[in-house]
C-alpha cells in the first residue's frame, strides 16, 4: 500500500460484520494523521466481541542520514509501497510490515476469551477522518483543503480459506493450509531477531503497560509472544 495524503486515518481491517455492528470481531491495521515532518503513527487494535481498546502503537521515523534498511521498518511511507500483513490462525495474529513482525497477539487459556477465532472475518480497507482522537490526540485537525485524500494499493493478496456453514471444509484442525501447520505457529530465529528490535526501538504505547487505563491488566497481558 502507498499513501499520498496521510492527514486522515487510513485503514486496513479484518472484520466479522459488514455492518460493523458492537458485536464484532475485528483485527485493525491503521495509519493516524500526522503533522508535516512528524513521525508516522500505525496502531493496531483488536476485537474480540465487540470489546476493544487492545490499542499498540508504533512510531515509524524515516532518517536519512542513518542506515536502517536492514529492518525496513523506518521509512516514509508516503513515498513507496510497502506490504502490510495480517496472519490469523488459531494460534496468534501477527501484523507485519514488509514481512517483519511488529505485533504478536496470542491464544492462549489466559486469553482465549480475548481471542477473535470464533467468527469468520471480511477485509477492508478506507480512508476516513478521525480527527477527533486520531492526531496528536485530537489536537490536530483536518485541512478540509488539501483534499483528495489518496490511499493506493498494488500487488494485493489473500491466502483464505472461504467460510461455509456450519463449517469450512478447511478448518484450523485439518492443518491443510499453511497458515495452519506448525511452520506459522510461532515465528523464525531471525524473525523474533527483528520483533525484539521492534519491540525495543518503535513502540510508543502498549495497552499492556497502561496502568494509569487498565490498574489491573488483562488477562491477555500475562502472556509471552512465542509460548
Amino acid at each position: 500500500m502507498g499513501i499520498v495524503s496521510n492527514t486522515k486515518l487510513v485503514d486496513i481491517q479484518m472484520c466479522s460484520d459488514m455492518g460493523a455492528r458492537p458485536e464484532r470481531d475485528e483485527l485493525d491495521f491503521e495509519f493516524l494523521g500526522n503533522r508535516s515532518s512528524e513521525p508516522y503513527i500505525i496502531q493496531s487494535n483488536i476485537y474480540k466481541g465487540g470489546v476493544e481498546s487492545r490499542e499498540m502503537r508504533h512510531s515509524l521515523w524515516f532518517d536519512p542520514t542513518e542506515d536502517f534498511h536492514t529492518y525496513s521498518l523506518w521509512f516514509d511511507p508516503t513515498e513507496d509501497f510497502h506490504t502490510y500483513s495480517i496472519l490469523w490462525n488459531n494460534h496468534h495474529n501477527v501484523f507485519f510490515v514488509d514481512r517483519v513482525g511488529i505485533r504478536i497477539y496470542r491464544n492462549t487459556e489466559a486469553s482465549n476469551d480475548a481471542f477473535p477465532n470464533e467468527k469468520p472475518m471480511y477485509i477492508f480497507s478506507s480512508i476516513w477522518n478521525a480527527d477527533d482522537w486520531a492526531t496528536r490526540g485530537g489536537l490536530e485537525k483536518t485541512d478540509w483543503k488539501n483534499a483528495s485524500f489518496v490511499s493506493t494499493y498494488k500487488n494485493f493478496q489473500v491466502d483464505a480459506c472461504q467460510w461455509k456453514d456450519p463449517y469450512p471444509d478447511c478448518v484450523s484442525t485439518t492443518t491443510q493450509n499453511w497458515w495452519d501447520q506448525s511452520e506459522a505457529w510461532t515465528l523464525s530465529t531471525s524473525q523474533r531477531e527483528d520483533f525484539s528490535w521492534v519491540g525495543r526501538n518503535l513502540i510508543i504505547y502498549d495497552y499492556c503497560h497502561d496502568t494509569n487505563r487498565y490498574p489491573k491488566l488483562p488477562n491477555e497481558c500475562i502472556n509471552s509472544p512465542w509460548d
